[in-house]
């Protein structure tokens, strides 16, 4: 049986970092790519914003392996609180490594995905629901894999994309942050990652983890005006 390999950026800890574990786990060979060290069988420093370096990384790793079986674009950064307030540095380095990021990486890998790889896009129940910049940049990277998902598919490439709720996370410490309402919504990475590869295993296109935010998206698609109003009202 041939060697399968994944690639993971934002290894280095939460929800990437618990994937290339288990990934391990199950006899994969994880190449994991982050600003960090990770615990992936091949570790490469790349910063994900920066497209050069993506693809001077890239092209390391395709020569040392000439198909990647799966690709997990999971590198991501916090947005400010809003458009009105943000540092304009601060909102393009979140669009910069949030969306761009999932492009950049995905061309420079392309030539090793072939029919049968999968892509596994980690957008964010933001980006289901308008809330901000860091929402903004994930609504941009929902429309980058659903759209990747349709053009892939004549080529044989699955691609399944994950809106994950409140994880808590070293980047994303969400338990500190929320108050007793929120709390019990909040998941940890290792429930994430179970519904990630049951969704690979079942061939889904699209999860939201856990499923009880699924409400507030359809919510946000039905009825955004009302939702906008609500909001207002709330901030009052």
């Amino acid at each position: 049986m041939s060697m399968r390999v994944a690639v993971v950026t934002g290894a280095s800890s939460g929800i990437g970092a618990e994937l290339v574990r288990r990934l391990r786990s199950l006899g994969w060979h994880t190449v994991g790519l982050s600003r960090r060290p990770s615990d992936a069988d091949e570790h490469e420093d790349c910063d994900v914003s920066d497209r050069l370096a993506v693809d001077e990384t890239a092209a390391r790793v395709l020569a040392r392996h000439q198909r990647v079986d799966l690709l997990v674009n999971n590198a991501g950064t916090r947005g400010g609180s809003g458009f009105l307030e943000i540092d304009p540095q601060r909102l393009e380095q979140t669009l910069a490594t949030n969306f761009l990021g999932g492009v950049w990486v995905t061309r420079a890998f392309l030539p090793a995905l072939a029919r049968g790889s999968r892509i596994v896009n980690i957008v964010s129940v933001a980006g289901l629901i308008a809330d901000g910049p860091y929402s903004a940049t994930k609504h941009a990277q929902l429309a980058l894999s659903r759209t990747l998902a349709v053009q892939l598919a004549p080529r044989g490439i699955h691609v399944l994309t994950v809106n994950p709720g409140y994880v808590e996370t070293p980047g994303f410490p969400q338990r500190t942050r929320h108050g007793p309402l929120v709390r019990p919504l909040i998941v940890d990475p290792p429930f994430v990652v179970d519904r990630i590869l049951a969704a690979l295993d079942r061939g889904r296109r699209e999860i939201v983890v856990p499923r009880w935010y699924r409400p507030f998206a359809v919510l946000q698609a039905l009825a955004p005006g009302t939702l906008a109003r609500a909001r207002a009202l709330a901030r009052r």
